[in-house]
């Protein structure tokens, strides 16, 4: 009868073993490629969800919120409030040195608006400030439906927010759209590209941060907020 040795076992084993560590590296492989299909997918459909087209606001609101990142938004936001779509106007992210006397001299048609109906928030320096400051404003007012105005780019990942903080009152979205978005084919432009791309970034971790926000509440857990 034959004995079989330590040495007769080894050959098998490390076959076993090789043939293990080449299926891990296939799953990985394969979750990749999977992976980055999904994503690159998922960028795609939010880029084309995009709007081409500023939107009309059906029916007045309660109040206007503006978020500074640039001009037309607060040119776009005054309108509003001057045609009567809201009572009053939050500019929330305004540089700390900015005051109202400044807004006039760049806007002097809305100089009787700047006076009486609208309200500066100086400490917002991000979107999740801006949610918090449009929070603290909307509860201070009692308001119950509110328009967003912002980018179109950036209308997703700030009605996210805006909602986290809001749960209960109405958010009017109203994308302000620039001429390149709106002329020419987001993937025409690698500059538009890059930025979408970001944009859908920070759209995921916004939507994966306040999911899990969620669970850690209805988990009787409190969230914590970077």
């Amino acid at each position: 009868m034959r004995r079989f040795s330590v040495d007769d076992e080894q050959p098998p084993a490390r076959a076993r073993r090789r043939r293990r560590v080449r299926r891990w590296i296939r799953l990985f492989l394969f979750g990749g490629i999977a992976l980055a299909f999904v994503a690159a997918l998922g960028f795609v459909s939010f880029a084309d969800g995009l709007p081409r087209n500023e939107t009309r606001v059906a029916s007045p609101a309660d109040g206007i919120v503006v978020l500074t990142g640039g001009a037309s938004r607060i040119v776009d936001a005054l309108e509003l409030l001057a045609a009567g779509r809201g009572k009053r106007l939050l500019i929330s992210g305004v540089n700390p040195s900015t005051t109202p006397d400044e807004l006039t001299r760049v806007n002097p048609e809305f100089e009787r608006l700047l006076e009486c109906c609208i309200d500066l928030g100086h400490e917002a320096t991000n979107t999740i400030g801006n949610a918090v400051e449009t929070g603290r404003w909307v509860r201070e007012k009692n308001f119950r439906s509110i328009i967003v105005v912002t980018s179109g780019w950036h209308m997703p990942r700030a009605l996210i927010e805006i909602e986290n903080e809001l749960p209960d009152v109405t958010l009017v979205p109203y994308p302000v759209v620039s001429e390149r978005m709106r002329e020419d084919p987001w993937w025409s432009d690698a500059p538009t590209v890059r930025l979408l791309l970001i944009e859908y970034v920070k759209y995921l971790a916004s939507f994966i941060r306040v999911r899990f926000d969620h669970i850690a509440v209805a988990g009787g857990a409190r969230p914590s907020r970077s």
